[in-house]
């Protein structure tokens, strides 16, 4: 790879062994790769803590966090001292909800292991956002900005509809671009990789989160790893149905970047969506690829009497938490049914400050942080039958978690846990 100056004087160990340990393996992972050179990147979402056990034994034997980072950060079996981030980065969501572990049936030695592992990254210069969804607490980039991203939906958000650049990025790579502002110049930082793939033809109504949703998952079924352009009717989707749609996508198949023509930023026409190339394929969303999807998704449910509800995957927007308290207030959830709402920890706080987080605990919900079902594997004790909104949770929390899930509306979710029964339909 052809390297900058300052980028030589990494790799030579001019600025410290731990960002040498982070430009070599950058180094090699461009190789692999094929990329000529690296983009500058100020842009970084990435994951440093891991609240296991398995790293609690770990740092304690090989001697602290820095040897942990070391290890699974760098790819180094030298520990090496972890300096303050050159990039800015952002601490994506976490294991736990501090403020909620008893209810999610954290261990009390696991809760002390994420305040250390919060004090360490905190101390590296990571801002502690703990969220899926960076862009919803003041991570924005703008078009054409190089970033590192981890998190599927957060990087098909942040390519799609923002015109930010990133690949999906793994602990590691992001990890070292945190410590060196460098990141490959390949995939989805280059122009021509960022045209579209297939012509998607929506002709079924796609207005709610479920629709949005649905759309997703059949997309990323259907066209797995291309980039899909959209021409539809209807009215212009807002944050949470694009944020769902790209969650989904990214889900079902590995869809990091999509175009929806007038909507996106790099799809103002057809024709530029395109890139003035020819689509591989055409393909048509009506209403029977809009029911396949629908049975898909409920593939792995059939029991009607629901225990755990779930919203906010990705995690809810201010307007999102609204909503649910508003479908929520005056009314109470169902003895045997825990809901519990996942938002941002500040946008929970101006929920607080709203009076939204009281309607929803005086309905008997929770609206936590920082965590989901998923990947921090928490949920009440004893669940076996989930409901959600999110086409993302309804995938992998069968598989994960071992529980039926149901996918539907909001509405439908919020009334399952109202009743203590599943009753959604495709409407």
């Amino acid at each position: 790879m052809k390297l900058t100056d300052d980028e030589r004087a990494m790799l030579d160990g001019k600025q410290g062994p731990a960002r040498q340990k982070a430009m070599d393996l950058l180094v090699r992972y461009g190789e692999a790769l094929g990329a000529e050179d690296f983009v500058d990147t100020n842009n970084v979402c990435t994951s440093v803590g891991a609240t296991t056990p398995f790293l609690r034994d770990f740092a304690a034997k090989a001697g602290g966090l820095d040897a942990a980072f070391s290890e699974f950060n760098l790819d180094s079996s030298e520990a090496v001292q972890i300096p303050k981030a050159k990039a800015f980065s952002c601490q994506l969501i976490q294991g736990l909800d501090p403020d909620h572990w008893q209810e999610q049936g954290v261990a009390p030695a696991t809760r002390a292991l994420h305040e250390v592992n919060e004090s360490f990254s905190a101390g590296i210069g990571l801002q502690m956002m703990n969220t899926c969804t960076p862009y919803l607490v003041g991570n924005v980039p703008v078009k054409g900005e190089h970033c590192a991203w981890m998190e599927s939906s957060a990087v098909a958000y942040c390519n799609s509809v923002l015109g930010g650049r990133t690949n999906t990025e793994g602990r590691e790579s992001s990890s070292a671009a945190m410590l060196t502002g460098k990141i490959p110049n390949w995939g989805l930082h280059l122009d021509e990789n960022r045209f579209g793939t297939h012509l998607v033809e929506v002709d079924a109504a796609v207005e709610d989160i479920m629709d949005w949703g649905l759309l997703g998952y059949y997309l990323g079924e259907a066209i797995l790893d291309g980039l899909p352009v959209l021409v539809r009717r209807g009215k212009v989707p807002d944050l949470p149905r694009l944020k769902h749609f790209g969650a989904a996508a990214a889900t079902s198949g590995g869809i990091e970047m999509y175009h929806i023509v007038g909507v996106t930023p790099e799809a103002p026409t057809l024709q530029e969506a395109f890139g003035g190339r020819k689509p591989r394929a055409t393909l048509r969303y009506g209403r029977a690829e809009r029911e396949l999807a629908y049975r898909n998704l409920n593939a792995h449910a059939t029991d009607t009497k629901v225990d755990f509800v779930m919203l906010g995957c990705p995690h809810s927007s201010l307007e999102q938490v609204w909503n649910a308290a508003k479908l929520l207030e005056g009314k109470r959830l169902h003895s045997g049914v825990n809901l519990w709402i996942f938002t941002p920890r500040s946008i929970r706080e101006v929920a607080d400050r709203n009076g939204y987080t009281k309607i929803i605990t005086d309905a008997g919900a929770r609206l936590m942080s920082d965590t989901c079902p998923a990947l921090g594997q928490v949920m009440p004790k004893g669940v076996k039958v989930a409901a959600t909104d999110s086409a993302k949770q309804t995938h992998y929390l069968p598989s994960i978690m071992g529980v039926q899930t149901w996918f539907g509306s909001t509405e439908d979710c919020v009334r399952a846990a109202i009743t203590g029964r599943w009753e959604g339909a495709l409407r």
